[in-house]
């Protein structure tokens, strides 16, 4: 992905570059598919990233990456990548974004990488957030953050005209969600949980996605202006916000 603000632009030629650099570190991470270690699936995307970054003629700085310089030899907030001698660019990345399915042979991992003009990319710490999807058509604030999950499946079955027990609730499987897990199994919602990476579970399909019905369904969105899915999210304290023991 490459971004500018309105008044910058970007060489034609760093979009290739972006997706090259990408394809480098999804190509190097292929190689650990199924083999059941993460951490050397996620190391190979990450030199197979930095090699192809430093050969590019741009001056980038990573503002969106894999920690603080500390935790290197990963790509780090702060790192300076690139020969120097071009344009000055902000890069966001995550080599691989799905490790653990990665190792597991399991759909959903990814590369990402996002090149913008300096100065054109928000400097955020690290921060988990709380975030809810739901699918197109509904009204908007029909789910809420600050509702429990019990109510959001009651809202969202409402919606539908069914039970909450016809819907399906996808999860991220982390220990800190049990609470939403239960909450959902209050009602008799199924869980669907999903093993990791955040992307991973927004961009969650059905089993029909690539069919013929989710074609239908697409071209009747765009030629009749329906939304898309409607997307809330929050911060919430990341390990970086708890006390240190």
């Amino acid at each position: 992905m490459v971004a500018t603000p309105k008044h910058e632009t970007l060489d034609r030629n760093l979009a290739l570059d972006a997706a090259r650099v990408a394809e480098a570190a999804a190509i190097a991470s292929f190689a650990h598919i199924g083999r059941g270690n993460e951490m050397a699936a996620d190391q190979a995307a990450v030199d197979a990233m930095r090699k192809a970054l430093n050969i590019l003629d741009l001056d980038g700085l990573i503002v969106i990456g894999e920690g603080e310089r500390d935790h290197a030899p990963m790509l780090y907030i702060g790192e300076k990548v690139g020969t120097g001698k071009g344009q000055r660019v902000d890069i966001a990345l995550d080599p691989l974004e799905g490790a653990t399915l990665t190792a597991k042979a399991m759909a959903g991992a990814m590369t990402l990488v996002a090149f913008t003009p300096s100065g054109g990319m928000l400097q955020a710490p690290d921060t988990y957030m709380d975030k809810i999807a739901i699918g197109p058509g509904y009204n908007p604030g029909l789910v809420d953050l600050d509702a429990s999950p019990a109510d959001n499946v009651r809202a969202v079955a409402k919606a539908k005209g069914v039970t909450p027990s016809d819907i399906t609730v996808c999860v991220l499987d982390r220990p800190r969600h049990a609470d939403i897990i239960a909450s959902v199994r209050s009602v008799a919602a199924r869980v669907h949980l999903i093993n990791d990476g955040d992307v991973a579970g927004v961009i969650h399909r059905p089993p029909d996605a690539r069919g013929p019905l989710s074609r239908l369904r697409r071209r009747a969105r765009r030629r009749f202006g329906l939304r898309g899915p409607e997307v809330r999210r929050r911060p919430v304290p990341g390990p970086a916000d708890l006390p240190q023991r």
